[in-house]
């Protein structure tokens, strides 16, 4: 007997080719899909690395200025340090040099003549004294214009003594000190 088909082999064929297309647009949809979740998941991994990379940055900024801060106190610290030992060394310096007023005051005072007073205040010393006559104070006042300690001597009074100095004078001067320079002397 002879096989007689009478089915339509066009409709099997199409829906054969319609079942492909489908089972393949699923394949591509699935495909497609895993290719989203793996993009997806580099993403996020991406992303979790890079907070990763800002946290440490953050956490070695913290640290920086609070080195940062211990660096801008130690300088602080160094430079206080190193005004008192600029002070201390000025004051060392200048230890001898009140010796050395005074040694000068002591060989420019003629004879006849005595300090009651004395006061300085910056460069100036303000001198009040006695004096036997007025040449004595003209005297005095020479040796100041010559000493290498003084400068600018300014009388600004003479006048009487009172009773208890009968024959003395009273004076008020300023002389300038200045600070010579050295002769090859050790200090």
């Amino acid at each position: 007997m002879a096989n007689i088909n009478l089915r339509s082999w066009r409709e099997e064929l199409r829906a054969e080719k319609q079942k492909q297309f489908i089972v393949m647009i699923l394949g591509a949809a699935i495909v497609a899909a895993g290719l989203v979740f793996l993009w997806k998941t580099d993403m996020d991994n991406r992303i979790a690395y890079q907070q990763s990379r800002n946290a440490y940055i953050e956490t070695a900024t913290k640290k920086l200025d609070q080195q940062i801060k211990e660096i801008q106190a130690l300088k602080k610290k160094r430079d206080e340090l190193l005004a008192r030992m600029e002070v201390i060394q000025d004051l060392q310096g200048k230890r001898p040099v009140i010796v050395r007023v005074f040694d000068e005051l002591v060989r420019t005072l003629p004879d006849g003549l005595f300090y009651t007073d004395l006061n300085k205040r910056g460069d100036t010393v303000n001198i009040v004294g006695m004096a036997e006559s007025n040449s004595r104070i003209s005297g005095l006042m020479r040796q100041f214009d010559e000493s290498d300690w003084f400068a600018d001597p300014n009388l600004t009074n003479v006048s009487a003594a009172d009773n208890k100095r009968a024959g003395y004078s009273q004076f008020n001067m300023s002389v300038k000190q200045k600070t010579p320079e050295p002769e090859g002397e050790d200090k």
